[in-house]
């Protein structure tokens, strides 16, 4: 073993990942363990961010959570980008506020959406990022890539656009080097990428790196014209501002796998003249609702504050540690079915585990048994049964160490901070945590059937089931139709 490769191997600290770009689990080795370093695609800020946004804000959560533990705080940084110029701010702007200057509505727009989504993902126990930069505060390093990239061949000037020429960028055998993060042939490429048809590019894939503003659009000067930048190129600029050249995990969800991040990686490795942007990729799965594609247009579209804070999905609010094990229960690389059902599991199995660990002080570490599942792949679902091997036996069989070590893992996953259990999941709390309508409408029901059938042993013990959850029971007649109707209440 060579001096560098001890000193790559003195960085490893059990930490293994999928890394998308060679397509294997890998060791995480950092390029300096003194200086860890990642980057995550962040919002873009025109409307609340809807319950999928909060997969990647999560899982990359976890990860920073133990890459703090393993490496030490002070040596990890984590950059997550705000992107604000977009064409959807422009519309959601001018739509909102139109009377106002284009520029007046984008930026209330803009500073009230990264507000609501500061507070929706601090609800899900997301730590803040170290860096939090803003497309708008780093046109300059943007403007300096793109002349970067003209000046060596790897893009054009065309009718005030300047777009990146996929096919100049070559490997050492002469092949075409675009793509290899996705592992698309050109044909797949050009199909996925719905590209635009436009007369000025030379090749179908050449994506755009600045474009010309519309009148009253945001515009800022540059060497081709007043305009502003293409999506991709704010991410490469933004990592190399705080991250340098090269990098160590780059994250994000499977849908910016291609095009956005394999755009990054063209222009970033053209442009800095480098053999990686970042050495780890990492991708967490999709997410549908209720078996279906999660979509305005199917009228599921669930935003993290309607679930917080509205009856929108399920007839319940629900508090957001609950969404964020209901997220954790899956592991990070496959699809998540977002479901009530999944949701009233989450809630259970926290007012399970707070029930138990809130009766002694959290242990100061984590359990290592957390740590080794966590270090394998992010495996959340091996860490939640480490969660549920503490809490077996339950109050009944305190044990003060396995209590203690649980409050410790639950507070290492962002799932608890110290709040009294019956605070945040007690019956009567309305924070999603408490009885809800799928969690006693059933019995309701039930105990209508046994009534019906006159079997009033059964229909007793089911009052006395809900009595003992703190249910409240009210009958009445319906006084159009005559028939029985029983309401519920949380006893006070």
């Amino acid at each position: 073993m060579d001096d560098q490769d001890a000193g790559e191997k003195a960085g490893f600290k059990g930490l293994r990942l999928t890394n998308t770009l060679t397509g294997g689990k890998e060791d995480f080795v950092p390029l300096d363990p003194a200086d860890v370093r990642m980057y995550v695609c962040g919002p873009t800020v025109y409307d609340f961010a809807h319950i999928g946004n909060a997969r990647p804000a999560i899982v990359f959560d976890v990860l920073y959570r133990l890459l703090r533990h393993l490496y030490g705080a002070e040596h990890v940084t984590y950059v997550r980008n705000i992107t604000d110029v977009d064409d959807k701010i422009n519309a959601r702007a001018a739509e909102e506020f139109p009377s106002l200057p284009l520029n007046e509505a984008i930026a209330k727009v803009t500073e009230t959406t990264e507000r609501q989504y500061h507070e929706d993902v601090a609800a899900l126990g997301c730590l803040k990022p170290d860096v939090e930069p803003r497309a708008t505060e780093h046109i300059a390093e943007m403007v300096a890539m793109i002349a970067t990239l003209v000046d060596d061949g790897h893009a054009y000037a065309a009718e005030g656009h300047v777009l990146f020429d996929v096919k100049s960028w070559k490997a050492a055998d002469g092949s075409l080097a675009y793509g290899k993060l996705s592992r698309r042939s050109l044909d797949d490429m050009i199909a996925g990428a719905r590209v635009e048809v436009a007369p000025y590019k030379r090749d179908p894939m050449d994506f755009v790196l600045w474009k010309p503003s519309k009148p009253g659009e945001p515009s800022w000067p540059s060497p081709w014209g007043p305009g502003r930048p293409g999506w991709h190129i704010e991410c490469s600029a933004m990592a190399k501002k705080h991250l340098g050249e090269t990098f160590d995990i780059h994250g994000g969800g499977l849908d910016l796998i291609f095009p956005h991040h394999e755009n990054e990686i063209a222009q970033s490795r053209c442009a800095n003249q480098s053999g990686a942007m970042a050495r780890y990729w990492v991708h967490n799965g999709f997410l549908q609702v209720e078996g279906r594609k999660m979509a305005k247009s199917e009228g599921n579209f669930v935003t993290i504050r309607d679930l917080l804070n509205t009856r929108e999905f399920g007839s319940n609010k629900w508090h957001g540690y609950v969404l964020r094990l209901a997220m954790l229960m899956t592991h990070y690389r496959q699809p998540i079915d977002w479901t009530v059902d999944r949701l009233v599991d989450a809630r259970r199995m926290l007012h399970d585990w707070l029930d138990y660990c809130t009766a002694v002080d959290p242990a100061t570490e984590p359990p290592p048994e957390l740590i080794a599942a966590l270090s394998d792949d992010l495996n959340t679902p091996r860490a939640i049964s480490v969660l549920h091997e503490l809490a077996r036996g339950g109050r009944a069989q305190l044990d003060v160490q396995k209590a203690a070590e649980l409050g410790a893992a639950l507070e290492f996953l962002g799932l608890w901070q110290g709040e009294p259990s019956l605070e945040i999941y007690g019956y009567g709390i309305e924070v999603g945590t408490g009885p809800a309508d799928m969690d006693v409408l059933p019995l309701i029901d039930a105990r209508a059937a046994a009534r019906k059938a006159k079997n009033f042993a059964e229909a007793d013990r089911i009052r006395d089931e809900l009595d003992a959850m703190g249910i409240q029971l009210k009958d009445s007649k319906d006084p159009e139709t005559g028939e029985l109707v029983t309401t519920w209440e949380v006893k006070r």
